[in-house]
């Protein structure tokens, strides 16, 4: 059933005027009659005996007290059962309840409360054969009784300023005007008027038509919610016909007064009723609560036991000395560790900014050389360029070039001059140019660098100046938990302590790596550092322990270099080491074999710090190959002089890219012998060296480096002696060579020759070799092929 909405009413107004058949002007005008939802349309008696169709409801009148709605509708008693009981207080009978709708709408202009000409010709339409049925069951009142009835209520009102509702009156005036208590004061005498008692009835199409007339001459001074009122109370009328026309009610049992009957919904299918599946879900639900009921027993039960055992264990506690010993240790650890986290999370920002002040003070360095190479090869470049084209010459011959470019020209070789001083008086006369780092710093560069760095490693030791040793010291630290493991070894491996320490130690490790540079060959290594030895004799301490194997303690060292030193050495590779420092990569290789060594010891398994930092390596180098080499071609005229400039640039240019080759190689043992041949050979010597190599005139000069360039390749590349073939990686370099060998056979320098076989024979090109042997009958170098 659709939910009834809310109703509001307005409070009425008090008036002690007489009502006796005056007209208030209060009482607004008034619409013909509207009937909605009447009885059924063919009357008769009832099937049951005693038994008919009801259903009533309290006419909403209006009068001098005011309207509390524009449309009122009427449920008036209009038939009467033919077997009912009298009534005990007046003898009157139980009549039936008869639908009426005696609707009135509000129209613009004064029309009389009631009895107008509109609700006459609306109630005058009622059948002649439902009248004369119902004249026999209903008794008429008189003049007399009426004034009679109207006195005694002006009486109840004067008195006690209200209507009683318990007012013994007799039933035919009940049935007649059961709502004149409600009826607007304003209205005329019946005497006056014929009071309709029955509509006329009226078919399904006639009350449809009524009702969308009388909706669409509603004005629009009704509001919202009076229209929502109707709408549910027309729909809830049509329900009641509906559920009276297909349903006896015996109102043998019922008093008519104020008795409303239930309205079912019959469109609504309701399962049939079976007691057995009643039964069933009953059992069912008690079953439900029943296990609800013993699991919450249970729990109960395990709540008291749980008291009961922390009671007992409190008591033993508090009797044992030796508890109280160890309660005692375990508060004073839980405090130490607590105070321990505190302090590390206060200083863990001072060390962050600390550590990023050190590493971008490093990373501005680095930047400065790569920046300074860079420009340094450009302008240099740019010109042997305009050196070589004679563009822009001056009368006596002489090139045009801007301040900025000389000032670097003559800045590069003042570099290049202070070296090959240095170089002389250490006795290193074999060195070529090119191969040097040249990393040098200007004095007031290397001074304002010193000063920053000082001054950092200056607020490092701010850090834990406020601290206890107890709190900042690894050893200290350590020796707390070493102790804790010593007594209580249960509860230290319990709570994992070996997981725990990596963590705790972080910070302070950290600091101690501020001024640890790696690419710096006189940088101190991690075995020798305080922190891994003390570790290192933490985790020897618990070699005795019975729990060894199962703990977490020789986990503590690889942990550590996977979580704080492996992320240091990454971002030194990433951002701070250049490939083409022969010096930076050695000492960062020395320290990448020491700290992987160190980790492949601890743990069998390969760590994903250690593939990052190697495929940083990696990817670092091939920036390098991309970015730093440039090896320039010139014309055989320009560099045939070997003291012109062009010249030299060409074989600085050179030798730099072997020095990268020879740095790539370097990492043969750390790093993949795959990566390393894409890099080395695929990308740096095919690309770039052999190309050079070909532009070189034939001769000793080119047999030396094609000679160097073979003493850099790793000896376990080819130390198989079922290798008949080299590498396909190098196969431009040994055509090369061949084709360096064919013209040196016919030219001057036929002895540099068999070096070029040598070469062959250990990249283990032999197949090449001894067709070279062959064709040229060569048979004093088979000896050399042999002896391999």
């Amino acid at each position: 059933m659709a939910q009834r909405p809310k109703r509001t009413f307005r409070q009425r107004r008090t008036d002690s005027s007489d009502s006796d058949g005056a007209e208030e002007p209060s009482a607004g005008p008034r619409v013909p009659g509207e009937q909605a939802a009447p009885g059924p349309e063919e009357e008769g008696p009832p099937p049951g005996g005693g038994r008919a169709e009801a259903a009533g409801r309290p006419f909403r009148g209006r009068g001098s007290r005011g309207r509390s709605r524009g449309r009122g509708r009427v449920w008036a008693s209009s038939r009467r059962a033919a077997r009912v009981a009298p009534l005990a207080d007046g003898g009157l009978e139980q009549q039936e309840s008869r639908t009426v709708d005696l609707s009135t709408d509000e129209e613009d202009g004064p029309q009389p409360a009631s009895g107008s000409k509109d609700d006459q010709s609306s109630t005058s339409n009622s059948s002649s054969t439902l009248e004369e049925e119902l004249s026999s069951t209903v008794n008429i009142p008189d003049a007399a009784f009426i004034q009679a009835a109207r006195r005694k209520r002006e009486l109840a009102r004067a008195r006690e300023d209200y209507i009683s509702l318990d007012v013994t009156r007799p039933s035919d005036l009940s049935d007649v005007k059961g709502s004149s208590a409600e009826e607007p004061e304003s209205e005329p005498d019946d005497h006056e008027k014929r009071i309709p008692f029955t509509p006329k009835p009226q078919t399904l199409k006639q009350r449809m038509a009524e009702e969308t007339a009388t909706r669409s001459e509603e004005t629009s001074e009704e509001s919202q919610e009076d229209e929502t009122q109707d709408i549910w109370e027309q729909q809830q009328m049509r329900k009641a016909v509906k559920v009276t026309e297909g349903r006896d009610i015996d109102l043998s049992s019922h008093s008519s007064d104020f008795q409303t009957v239930k309205k079912f919904d019959t469109s609504i299918s309701f399962p049939p009723v079976n007691l057995e599946v009643i039964k069933k879900q009953l059992n069912t639900r008690l079953t439900l609560l029943r296990d609800t009921h013993r699991s919450h027993l249970r729990e109960y039960e395990k709540y008291i036991e749980d008291v009961k055992s922390s009671k007992s264990a409190i008591q033993n506690l508090e009797n044992s000395p030796e508890q109280a010993l160890n309660i005692k240790f375990y508060k004073s650890m839980k405090i130490y560790v607590e105070n321990l986290i505190d302090c590390l999370n206060e200083k863990i920002i001072n060390i962050q900014e600390i550590e990023s002040s050190m590493h971008a003070l490093l990373l501005k360095q680095a930047m400065i050389f790569m920046k300074r190479r860079q420009d340094e090869l450009k302008h240099e470049s740019t010109y042997l360029q305009q050196l070589s084209r004679k563009t822009e010459t001056s009368t006596n011959g002489s090139l045009a070039i801007d301040e900025k470019t000389q000032w670097i020209l003559e800045e590069i070789e003042s570099r290049r001059t202070r070296r090959r001083q240095a170089r002389a008086l250490s006795g290193n006369c074999d060195h070529q140019e090119g191969t040097s780092s040249d990393d040098e710093l200007s004095s007031a560069d290397m001074t304002d660098f010193q000063k920053s760095q000082d001054d950092i490693l200056q607020d490092r030791k701010k850090i834990f100046e406020d601290v206890h040793d107890d709190f900042c010291n690894i050893q200290n630290i350590l020796l707390k938990f070493q102790q804790w493991r010593e007594k209580f070894p249960d509860s230290y491996y319990e709570a994992f302590i070996g997981l725990c320490i990596p963590k705790l130690l972080n910070p302070l490790i950290r600091v101690q790596l501020f001024d640890w540079n790696p690419l710096k060959f006189d940088s101190i290594g991690i075995k020798q550092m305080s922190w891994f030895t003390s570790i290192e004799e933490f985790m020897d301490n618990s070699t005795d322990d019975s729990k060894k194997e199962d703990s977490s303690d020789k986990k503590i060292l690889p942990t550590i270099i996977n979580k704080t030193v492996i992320p240091r050495l990454t971002g030194f590779v990433e951002f701070i080491w250049d490939p083409l420092s022969t010096s930076q990569t050695t000492s960062l290789i020395t320290h990448c074999t020491t700290i992987l060594d160190e980790l492949s010891i601890w743990e069998n398994e390969v760590s994903k710090g250690k593939q990052d930092l190697l495929k940083s390596i990696v990817s670092r180098m091939k920036k390098a190959i991309e970015d730093d080499v440039f090896i320039p071609l010139y014309p055989k005229s320009a560099v045939e002089d070997k003291t012109s400039p062009h010249s030299k640039f060409q074989e600085r240019q050179f030798w730099s890219g072997v020095k990268l080759f020879r740095n790539v190689l370097l990492w043969s043992g750390l790093l993949p012998d795959v990566a390393l041949q894409e890099l080395g050979l695929g990308k740096l010597l095919s690309r770039y060296l052999v190309v050079a190599l070909h532009s070189a005139a034939p001769g000793p000069d080119v047999v030396t480096k094609c000679s160097q360039i073979t003493a850099y390749l790793p000896e376990k590349w080819f130390g198989s002696s079922a290798m008949r073939t080299s590498i396909p990686q190098l196969e431009n370099f040994i055509q090369f060579l061949l084709q360096s060998a064919h013209q040196l056979t016919t030219s001057e320098f036929r002895d540099e020759v068999k070096e070029i076989i040598l070469i062959l024979v250990k990249i283990r090109a032999l197949n090449q070799a001894n067709s070279f042997i062959e064709e040229y009958h060569l048979d004093h170098l088979k000896s050399v092929i042999s002896e391999v």
